[in-house]
């Protein structure tokens, strides 16, 4: 039973030990590619939109909305020329990033400036489809702090050149940083294994016409796309 314990004690204290060393390297190798406002943060290709909840009628939440809005910024700023909302688009009945583009076409983002990613179904599948299907080389991440310094570090892990603008907007709840402390184990899991994505498939180059693009995923009705770009 000792040889047991001890063997259980060790292995718990790699685990502590690992999930700290993680957190602690990906907070520190990120801080200074990270920033509070649009108007210091360096000009890259694209601005990025990472997936989030939308509610069942199509409107999209206000996590969403607020990455968006950061997007916005850095678009009217001219910190960037293009926009990619990426989301899960998964099954014909669930598609995150439509709303979105709809509601980018409501501020004014011209639809050729607006590229869809459909299968961006986690951080790390969204950051390697940047890559490897829309060719972008540098990036400006629109989202919240407490997943701020994920996304660079999957982006900067990839070779693409990538900074973070904080899309706060009022109280972000604790569970989200909670969540952030488990998710950057997988983030360093997925980097080692270098896993590749379920859906790769066509490459959509970040430099075109976003809007060529998307209409051959979007049906007559203009509310539902079909994911052929998997």
């Amino acid at each position: 039973m000792n040889r047991r314990h001890r063997f259980l004690a060790g292995g718990l204290g790699f685990l502590v030990v690992f999930i700290v060393a993680t957190n602690l390297t990906i907070h520190e190798e990120t801080k200074v590619y990270i920033y509070d406002g649009v108007a210091s943060v360096p000009n890259a290709e694209v601005a990025l939109i990472p997936g989030a909840p939308i509610f069942s009628s199509g409107v999209i939440s206000s996590i969403y909305a607020d990455r968006a809005d950061a997007a916005i910024k850095l678009y009217e700023a001219k910190k960037v020329s293009k926009i990619l909302v990426s989301g899960d688009n998964s099954t014909v009945s669930h598609n995150e990033v439509n709303p979105v583009r709809k509601y980018l076409l409501g501020k004014g983002i011209p639809d050729e400036d607006i590229f869809l990613d459909h299968a961006g179904f986690d951080t790390y599948s969204t950051m390697y489809r940047a890559r490897d299907i829309f060719g972008v080389t540098s990036v400006i991440i629109a989202t919240q702090s407490f997943h701020l310094p994920r996304a660079v570090f999957i982006a900067r892990q990839l070779g693409i050149e990538a900074y973070g603008v904080n899309a706060d907007s009022g109280d972000i709840l604790f569970k989200n940083y909670v969540r952030e402390i488990l998710a950057n184990e997988k983030t360093v899991i997925d980097l080692l294994l270098q896993r590749i994505p379920k859906y790769l498939g066509e490459k959509i180059p970040i430099t075109g016409n976003g809007g060529t693009d998307i209409s051959r995923l979007i049906q007559n009705d203009n509310s539902i796309s079909i994911p052929i770009s998997f």
